[in-house]
């Protein structure tokens, strides 16, 4: 469900048969990828034709009418019909294009020349999406082994329906998630990586709003919630489910910034379909390019990586130090190379927007919690766990983040 222009209405969630049965099927048509890719390359082929898929489902009830608009468009010679076929795809985005998945399977000898041409007739925040997932390198590939039209083919399958009356938005995230886990174990990476388990952030998010709730049911309230390693966005999705849920008069904006282009594209893609605003989910590190400098918000959520060396940043995170200090984000010092988890505590603490009588807001933390609120701060375990005597320096760092402890300095 989403707060945005065009949200898509969120169908009943999928019992656990069918929900397995439809990632069934799309797991399947890895099979086809098998001798041109490697097992762990199937990712890369099989994750953006699902969002491709969801994109397309999404579009078909309102297709007729978008090249409706577009033919009227060319007839009043309209320099920019972004607007027009906006409002008549009922969504935040549009493909203009004459084909969808269906009508390209009419012809086979040119496929590959139909499916860019398709791909292009996206507005330019769907597009994006697909261009974060290299697609196009990969139709080249799938087309130069004769296996584009076959894959096509499969996705197209009815039983292969990804219509949001059929699959809800939050089975949408489960799949996706799934989808990345197996590819995840197929690469010898960690999924962990990419997205946080669901009964992880659940438990965060009660934990993040449970003494919001006064807040929260106010009539019209609107609040912002902010994750700065966001991934796939399954924090940011569970917890405006949980808001709607608590107050369906009440908003929750939602920001994110990734550092990862494929996970950047599926949480891009998630929210556009839900009708948020896609330009609130923004690509870079948060560390040496941060998308939301000088922003403030209400709640942060997040789970950045943990035992992760923060020595490709090292010269941008000491110059910030050394010369802005408190003006900056780390001002309380920097941690060990390896805690990288703790920038990203300061990082969101300079995020803070001020309550009135207390001196911050809201923030949820995740593995080791920091859920934060206006009444108290609660820190628990800590990103890496600390050596040494209490006076070091790692603990008086940790001490100079948590609100309401005694400054720190000279240090």
């Amino acid at each position: 469900m989403g707060n945005g222009t065009g949200q898509v209405g969120n169908g009943k969630n999928l019992p656990n048969g069918t929900f397995r049965d439809i990632l069934s099927l799309i797991w399947s048509i890895a099979e086809l990828l098998r001798g041109p890719y490697k097992e762990s390359e199937y990712g890369k082929v099989v994750l953006p034709f699902t969002v491709l898929r969801r994109l397309d489902c999404v579009l078909t009830p309102t297709k007729k009418k978008v090249l409706e608009q577009k033919e009227k468009a060319k007839v009043l010679k309209l320099k920019d019909p972004d607007l027009l076929l906006r409002k008549a795809s009922g969504q935040n985005f549009y493909n203009a294009s004459r084909f969808d998945f269906p009508k390209l399977l009419a012809d086979s000898n040119h496929i590959k020349e139909n499916l860019r041409d398709y791909i292009n007739g996206f507005s330019p925040n769907a597009r994006e999406i697909m261009e974060r997932f290299d697609f196009d390198t990969q139709i080249e590939k799938l087309d130069a082994k004769d296996r584009l039209y076959a894959v096509v083919a499969r996705f197209a399958d009815a039983q292969v329906d990804l219509s949001p009356s059929v699959v809800s938005n939050e089975d949408m995230g489960r799949l996706y998630e799934e989808l990345i886990r197996r590819f995840a174990e197929q690469s010898n990476e960690t999924a962990g990586e990419h997205f946080t388990p669901r009964e992880v952030i659940r438990l965060m998010v009660n934990l993040l709003f449970i003494e919001e709730r006064d807040i929260l049911t106010q009539k019209g309230i609107v609040k912002t919630l902010y994750d700065p390693a966001c991934g796939t966005g399954g924090m940011l999705s569970v917890a405006e489910e949980y808001v709607q849920e608590l107050n369906p008069n009440a908003r929750l904006e939602l920001f994110g910034q990734e550092v990862n282009d494929e996970s950047y594209a599926v949480c891009k893609s998630d929210m556009l379909i839900k009708g948020f605003n896609p330009n609130n989910i923004r690509l870079g590190d948060s560390f040496t390019n941060d998308q939301f400098a000088g922003e403030k918000f209400d709640y942060m959520l997040s789970n950045p990586p943990f035992g992760v060396e923060w020595k490709p940043a090292q010269k941008f995170i000491e110059d910030e130090h050394e010369k802005k200090g408190f003006a900056g984000r780390f001002g309380a010092g920097l941690p060990r190379i390896s805690d990288g988890a703790m920038l990203f505590i300061q990082h969101m603490i300079s995020k803070m927007r001020k309550v009135r009588g207390w001196p911050s807001s809201s923030m949820g933390r995740p593995c080791s919690p920091a859920v934060q609120s206006p009444a108290r701060a609660r820190f628990g375990g800590g990103s890496s766990r600390m050596t040494g005597s209490k006076a070091s320096s790692q603990c008086r760092l940790r001490c100079s983040t948590t609100p309401g402890s005694p400054p720190t300095s000279g240090w």
